[in-house]
């Protein structure tokens, strides 16, 4: 993941690899030191250290309208 490259709650990120049910697409739902994902495609939660999963994201799209804080 980039330096500038930042989550929030509720984003979508996409992975290098994909889910064993053959989703690619995670949706964001906590952060932390840890990282708790669930798959979009299937339901399944994974939680995942930061630096870990920052290494596996391909793209993010933020979900839903922009917040003043997520400015």
């Amino acid at each position: 993941m980039r330096p500038d490259m930042e989550l929030h709650l509720g984003d979508i990120v996409q992975l290098k690899k994909p889910h064993a049910c053959g989703g690619n697409q995670w949706e964001v739902i906590r952060l932390g030191a840890d990282i708790r994902a669930r798959c979009c495609q299937c339901g399944r939660v994974m939680m995942i250290p930061r630096r870990r999963f920052a290494r596996l994201i391909r793209t993010r799209r933020p979900r839903g309208p922009l917040s003043e804080d997520r400015q």
